[in-house]
């Protein structure tokens, strides 16, 4: 039996609207500078940095956006499961499908920087088993694996 989850995965609008039910059920307001940075973010078509997502807000308010402000509504993003920190880039992808919370696993491309989301729950659950059996309680596995994408080949 194979391990990989379904979903339905948001786009443009429709990804956003399911992004603000996600952090609204999870007693957090949608402000509009959240609205801003999410819309940032998702608009990046590979892994993007606080200091990437401040620069394209800042140009869209017209004004200087920190990026320690960007960076505490990223961790917020992160604790609701809208967006994903790419541990190795130190760098954010929007999450296609916020309402289903889930491990991951990112596939990295050292050459072009392309970041590939895929979901195994077989592979996850495995992790954290042998976390467990370590005497370990996982709370998050980061699952990266680096290499070279179809495109760079």
């Amino acid at each position: 039996m194979s391990g990989h989850h379904h979903h339905h995965e948001h786009h443009g609008t429709d990804l956003t609207r399911a992004a603000q039910t996600t952090l609204e059920k999870s007693g957090e307001q949608w402000t509009s500078m959240r609205e801003r940075v999410f819309e940032a973010l998702a608009g990046f078509d590979k892994p993007a940095s606080a200091y990437d997502i401040a620069e394209a807000v800042s140009k869209l308010e017209g004004r200087r956006v920190a990026a320690n402000s960007v960076y505490r509504i990223l961790d917020l993003f992160v604790g609701a499961n809208l967006a994903r920190r790419v541990e190795s880039a130190n760098a954010y992808v929007a999450n296609a499908h916020p309402d289903c919370l889930h491990d991951c696993i990112f596939l990295v491309c050292d050459s072009c920087g392309q970041t590939t989301h895929i979901d195994d729950d077989s592979i996850t659950r495995t992790v954290r088993a042998a976390a467990k059996h370590a005497g370990f309680s996982p709370e998050r596995p980061v699952i990266e694996v680096r290499g070279k994408c179809s495109d760079c080949e």
